[in-house]
């Protein structure tokens, strides 16, 4: 199955995971003993420590031991990966049977750490092992994307997801291709010189046993919690192919993928809402309905008296933003808690044309700071040539047009060669030479 990917079938309108149990004939157990106190020493903490205690005893030795403070760095990383470990409940229920290679077989240490990484932080390396593997030999694990809607992130979902993979039926036995190696030697003498190849044995296709396997359908239960981040893993343990060199099937883990909203923009716990108003709701008052992700109806309106400003009347221009308290999106691991709602307004402006004249002189009556009248001296009708001190107080009149204050700087004919000037290494005008024929 993990050759081509995960065979998914569709089950109520969702993609489907993957079940089983592992049958016990043929698999070999791992080799020494497990430890599983370790992480729990390093926190001072007793193994039946529930999660407030946990988390209690890494605030007081991180405040301890922290580097900025003249700690250990070490010991720093050692109690921040315990506490990774030990505060995420599928981990620590996989380190309390398997141990830290438990934890690390699929990259699921702290920040990806690999087994060999676990291991030399608490145990000095290999050599604290005690020699050979600890914990279960796993299958490799299998990413699946599971789409799901931004109301499901926010109100949570269980959905169910019909899954089929192969599982060993019955006993295995090593391969006698290869002797159990999953590989196969080739030797060819090439005149005076020997050449070795090592390929993938066909046989058994480099598991090293030979099983009989049959396909298994089950029905999952996905629960998407609230709160729930885009990329989240969501792990089925054990429920992946099985293979007759390990000792246990490896995981399915489903990636969420949250899709667009028409209406809100998520980031963390907060929620973002646009919305266009005229020129006119932005001085008189605005009130409009959304509908949020769980189907209840918020009327948003401004105070009376209330102007919304185009921009927030900072120097850098910034939009015009309000915010409604706890209408964001729940916390994960809380959904109690919930995040705010930005609402973003644009105004916008009559176009060229659309006021009448009258509504024009209406509203220079009623708005404050109309335009002042100036006086435009123009032209005398002396046709003699001779420029009277009149004509030395004339205005032109200019049209507007629309700009982008991107383009400031780059106006002129000879604008390229500004920047050219500008950019030399010397601070002036690089030398130009000319190739006479």
């Amino acid at each position: 199955m993990f050759g081509g990917g995960i065979p998914f079938e569709h089950f109520g309108g969702m993609p489907g995971g993957m079940p089983g149990g592992m049958p016990g004939g043929g698999r070999r157990s791992a080799a020494g003993p497990v430890d599983t106190t370790k992480l729990y020493e390093t926190l001072e903490v007793e193994k039946s420590a529930d999660d407030k205690e946990i988390r209690k005893a890494y605030r007081r030795l991180s405040r301890i031991h922290h580097p900025d403070k003249g700690g250990d760095e070490h010991k720093f990383k050692e109690i921040s990966a315990a506490y990774e470990i030990l505060s995420d409940e599928d981990k620590r229920k996989a380190y309390d049977q398997y141990g830290l290679e438990g934890v690390s077989e699929d990259g699921g240490g702290p920040g990806g750490a690999s087994g060999e990484d676990l291991f030399s932080m608490f145990f000095g390396g290999a050599a604290g092992r005690g020699g050979g593997r600890r914990g279960p030999r796993k299958g490799p694990s299998v990413n699946h994307p599971l789409k799901v809607s931004l109301a499901d992130v926010y109100n949570g979902k269980t959905v169910k997801l019909a899954i089929t993979r192969k599982v060993i039926d019955g006993p295995s036995k090593k391969c006698s291709t290869c002797d159990g190696s999953g590989v196969k030697i080739t030797v060819r003498q090439m005149g005076m010189m020997i050449q070795q190849m090592q390929t993938t044995c066909d046989d058994c296709n480099g598991e090293g046993f030979m099983a009989t396997r049959k396909n298994q359908r089950e029905v999952l239960e996905v629960h998407i919690e609230k709160g729930a981040r885009d990329g989240q893993k969501i792990t089925f343990r054990n429920k992946g192919d099985e293979s007759a060199n390990t000792d246990e099937a490896g995981d399915v883990n489903f990636i969420v993928k949250v899709k667009e909203h028409d209406t809100f923009q998520r980031k963390g716990a907060d929620l973002l809402i646009k919305k266009e108003i005229s020129l006119n709701q932005a001085l008189t008052g605005m009130k409009f309905q959304i509908e949020h992700l769980d189907g209840r109806k918020i009327m948003i309106q401004s105070k009376p008296g209330e102007i919304i400003q185009p921009d927030s009347g900072t120097a850098e221009m910034l939009p015009s933003v309000k915010i409604i308290p706890g209408e964001g999106m729940p916390s994960l691991g809380n959904p109690f808690v919930k995040g705010n709602l930005f609402v973003l307004f644009r105004v916008k402006f009559p176009k060229k044309g659309e006021l009448s004249t009258e509504q024009l002189d209406a509203l220079r009556s009623i708005l404050p700071d109309p335009q002042p009248e100036i006086a435009m001296p123009t032209k005398s009708g002396d046709d003699d040539g001779m420029k009277t001190d009149e004509e030395d107080n004339l205005v032109e009149e200019a049209d507007l047009v629309m700009g982008d204050l991107r383009q400031f700087g780059k106006g002129g004919a000879n604008s390229g060669a500004e920047n050219a000037y500008d950019s030399d290494e010397e601070g002036g005008p690089r030398e130009v030479q000319c190739q006479q024929s």
